[in-house]
């Protein structure tokens, strides 16, 4: 987990990029709640210990290394798409929208994004897609940990809002606890509408 996290970024400053910036989302799956995400630009070269795939670490790690990545990073921006987006757009679309939105508040220029997954169609910037990208890449882990991070914090807040669901257990998840509040109290004004159909 050292210099190998900057394969991606090394080839594409190898070809003539000039700022490569990692992109990431947080809560596509939920049933609550908005989907996250983050841009990052590092300078280059940077290795930051213990980075890695978000969803490999720790909370208390996460939040250690959210302050960490936001004081070292060159630029960074966090966006969302709120469940009504996602209703409207459909979640994949939400998330392109999530992303675009975190690349724009980066307020620098970028040449290229690295971006974790298989679909960039929706992207409105030059990209690549890297499968797994979140734990083979220092900017897409990096941009994994501020969506995470950022939209964890979120869905605590939102459970002071939309008491007894758990939100700030579960963060919006599909848990057995999450379906029972459900049955209970139906669903809040920050529920994905379109996600609940598929409750049985």
């Amino acid at each position: 987990m050292t210099e190998n996290m900057w394969l991606f970024e090394e080839e594409a400053y190898r070809d003539g990029e000039t700022a490569v910036c990692g992109v990431d989302e947080a809560g596509r799956g939920p049933l609550a709640g908005p989907v996250y995400a983050a841009a990052v630009i590092l300078p280059r070269g940077l290795v930051i210990e213990g980075l890695d795939d978000s969803k490999k670490l720790t909370a208390k790690k996460r939040d250690a290394l959210f302050d960490i990545i936001r004081e070292k990073a060159l630029a960074y921006g966090v966006a969302s798409a709120s469940a009504r987006e996602i209703d409207e757009k459909n979640i994949l679309n939400a998330t392109f929208l999530a992303m675009n939105r975190a690349m724009e508040a980066l307020g620098v220029p970028f040449s290229i994004a690295l971006i974790d997954g298989n679909r960039g169609e929706g992207v409105a910037y030059p990209c690549r897609c890297i499968v797994g990208g979140d734990g083979l890449s220092e900017s897409i882990a990096a941009a994994s940990v501020l969506a995470k991070v950022s939209r964890d914090r979120y869905m605590t807040a939102l459970a002071e809002k939309y008491p007894g669901y758990g939100f700030e257990r579960h963060k919006g998840y599909g848990t057995k606890a999450h379906y029972a509040a459900l049955r209970s109290l139906g669903p809040s004004e920050a529920h994905r509408v379109t996600f609940l159909k598929k409750m049985h």
